[in-house]
């Protein structure tokens, strides 16, 4: 019988849902205060729903977005932990805040699916701040 979504996961059913090993979650215990799961006598890790989704997306930022482990701490130091949990940022592509390390892979090559996305996107950014220049009364 499958748990519901709301019951604590054990470090290998944590592990198993986000496909990583055992000893990576520990790893991201030392590299990240902010993963803290509930620990019981002798030491056995239960993770909380929440904790599964800041995981969930410490995994995506470092694995697929190819952030480093101080770029993810730095979005946490600057956004908060209800980023990292997924209440701020849609799951496709966080915002990188100034003096983020960038990503380490390549988003496309010109004329790719994903750099025409990206083109269109940064035409539509800059409409956008123009309308906020122009509301501000910047020059």
């Amino acid at each position: 019988m499958a748990k519901g979504p709301e019951a604590f996961r054990t470090i290998s059913e944590a592990a198993a849902e986000l496909g990583v090993a055992q000893h990576v979650l520990r790893f991201w215990e030392t590299r990240f205060a902010f993963v803290r799961p509930m620990k019981r006598a002798g030491g056995r890790r239960f993770y909380r729903p929440r904790d599964i989704a800041i995981l969930a997306n410490v995994h995506r930022l470092l694995h697929r977005e190819g952030y480093t482990i101080k770029g993810v701490q730095k979005l946490h130091r600057d956004l908060g932990l209800k980023s990292l949990a997924g209440a701020g940022w849609p799951i496709a592509e966080p915002p990188a805040p100034p003096g983020l390390a960038k990503p380490r892979r390549a988003i496309g090559s010109p004329g790719s699916a994903a750099h025409s996305g990206l083109e269109a996107a940064l035409v539509a950014l800059e409409a956008a701040k123009a309308r906020l220049d122009g509301l501000l009364g910047a020059p």
